[in-house]
């Protein structure tokens, strides 16, 4: 059968032009258009070109019926057991991009004539994904690979003291003091940092480590109450909100439950931040627990659930929606949830639901609360657009239809421009869109677009404003538009996904990349310019940071660590 195959006339040049087209649709796309749906068509476009090779193996090659089947049986079963090794985290890659650098590796061997040639390539182009797993992706989804057997980051945190309960009791139950920084990307959730000012010669005087400490999987950010960081972890097969001493980073207290979310693209762990209102603290988990405890103690007031509340599933990237305290409600998003029961406001001294808002359809974005046209509400992103609700009741007042692009979740939290009178949304597909909002003398609203602009396409990162000017990410390129007219001002400055904090007293953005970096960046329209930057954090890093007292808190994934800024 091997004479036979070295015989054979076959046709190769139509396979290798398929698999030319394949790997290209691949990751040409990726590279030039990172995270969007025409990346996502390629890799389906790759997929689909798998296909043709099979068509063409067994119907234009030209090869004997025995080598045919036999081939297409390798393929297949060599595959399909390739995938069922495969560890849990590399079995989406052994499929993409596993098939079709198999397809290409197949068609290569060919030209050797060889049988044997062939079987030991597919044998190691298949199987070789079974010796890997993979650590999650970065913002422009480039998966990043470790052997197997190795210890991953989780296990090693788990393994080594930092992990160890804190052995001292805690302070007292009752309330503890006011809030520096209360909840998601501050008290109003915009990344202002107003009344501040820092020295910004940081090659004479950088940023001073005050300490760095290993801490569990999760993207979450900190709360910081008093002299306490308060955040979310991921340890083993417990979620855990933690509290540590902000000038130490030595654990002063915990409070773990049975819950676990994973998934492929960002690893284990919650990725909602708790908010702090009167001496407690709301945490929402990957799984949707949402706890109610003490924030002196950790001891819980009160748990819910959302699946059971709600009836929504655990969304694909779990429950991301940071808790929003308003009055006496703690106010959260159920994606996907039945017609009606998206969103949920929370009774705050007794966890019970109070109403349920009409939110629906996939979403990341949290609440978010806002005065527009003098009418004070809760504004929510998902996936159909934009709603604005009655606090009280949960009552839609308004709302703006603007379906995503394929492969566009809404992650990013609106932005409130105009005096209140219009709001910015974006999306990682679609761009950024402003919308004027009001209501009339009989009450009824209305939400029209003034603009839609793609010179700003956030993903996951969210965006500031400042004297007219929206600064963001561009995908993972900082950007700037106009306000007014969605014009871009300017564009520069990698930083892959990071997030961003805003100086207004010093026109001066403080940017955190997504490979653990800290940078100054002027917040003018005069064109990009970067004012300094040093390595804070090693590492993927996608929690926003946080800024108080003259300190920047930075976590990430696997380690935190406080750095005092020069006034």
């Amino acid at each position: 059968m091997n004479d036979s195959f070295k015989q054979t006339p076959l046709r190769l040049w139509p396979g290798v032009v398929i698999v030319v087209l394949q790997l290209f649709f691949l990751h040409l796309p990726g590279r030039i258009w990172p995270a969007s749906a025409l990346m996502f068509y390629g890799m389906l476009g790759s997929l689909m070109a798998s296909l043709l090779v099979l068509i063409w193996w067994l119907f234009f090659s030209r090869a004997g019926w025995r080598l045919r089947l036999g081939g297409l049986a390798l393929l297949i079963v060599v595959h399909a057991v390739t995938v069922v090794l495969a560890d849990p985290s590399a079995k989406m890659v052994a499929f993409l991009p596993g098939v079709p650098w198999l397809c290409a590796i197949f068609v290569a061997s060919l030209f050797f004539r060889s049988r044997t040639v062939t079987i030991v390539a597919v044998l190691v182009a298949s199987l070789a994904w079974t010796l890997v797993r993979t650590e999650g992706v970065t913002g422009t989804m480039a998966t990043a690979y470790g052997w197997r057997w190795g210890e991953t980051s989780e296990q090693q945190f788990l393994a080594s003291d930092a992990s160890a309960a804190p052995l001292a009791p805690a302070a007292p139950a009752g309330r503890v003091e006011t809030a520096a920084w209360s909840g998601f990307r501050g008290a109003h959730r915009d990344g202002v940092l107003a009344g501040v000012t820092i020295d910004t010669d940081w090659s004479t005087r950088p940023p001073q480590q005050i300490w760095r400490r290993p801490v569990g999987p999760g993207w979450s950010s900190f709360v910081l109450v008093g002299t306490r960081l308060c955040t979310l972890e991921q340890r083993d097969e417990d979620e855990v909100v933690v509290c540590y001493d902000a000038a130490s980073g030595e654990p002063i207290w915990l409070h773990a439950y049975p819950a676990r979310f994973w998934e492929a693209m960002g690893g284990p762990g919650p990725r909602a931040t708790p908010a702090y209102h009167d001496g407690r603290l709301y945490a929402l988990g990957g799984t949707g627990v949402l706890n109610c405890l003490d924030a002196s103690t950790g001891e819980p007031v009160w748990t819910r659930n959302l699946v059971e509340d709600t009836g929504a599933p655990v969304p694909t990237w779990a429950f991301s929606s940071s808790p929003l305290v308003v009055g006496d409600l703690v106010v959260v998003h159920a994606p996907s949830a039945p017609e009606g029961r998206g969103l949920v406001g929370y009774d705050l001294a007794t966890g019970e639901p109070r109403w349920f808002g009409q939110a629906a359809g996939a979403s990341y974005s949290s609440p978010h609360l806002a005065t527009i046209d003098g009418v004070r509400q809760i504004v929510m992103i998902s996936a159909d657009g934009v709603s604005g609700f009655e606090v009280e009741t949960g009552e839609r007042l308004w709302r703006h239809e603007w379906p995503p692009a394929a492969g566009g979740d809404r992650v990013v939290q609106p932005a409130i421009v105009d005096g209140g009178s219009a709001i910015l949304m974006a999306t990682v597909d679609g761009g950024t869109r402003k919308l004027a909002v009001s209501s009339d003398a009989s009450g009824a609203w209305s939400a029209d677009e003034v603009w839609t602009s793609r010179a700003l396409k956030s993903y996951y990162n969210d965006l500031v404003v400042h004297r007219g000017t929206a600064f963001g990410f561009d995908r993972n390129i900082l950007a700037a538009i106009d306000v007014a007219s969605g014009d871009r001002v300017w564009k520069g400055g990698r930083y892959g996904n990071g997030q961003v904090l805003l100086l207004p007293d010093q026109d001066l953005l403080l940017v955190l990349s997504e490979e653990g970096e800290l940078a100054l960046v002027r917040a003018t329209t005069d064109g990009y310019e970067e004012v300094a930057r040093v390595q804070a954090l090693d590492g993927k890093t996608w929690n926003h940071p946080i800024f108080a007292d003259g300190v920047v808190y930075l976590r990430n994934s696997e380690e935190a660590a406080a750095y005092r800024l020069a006034p």
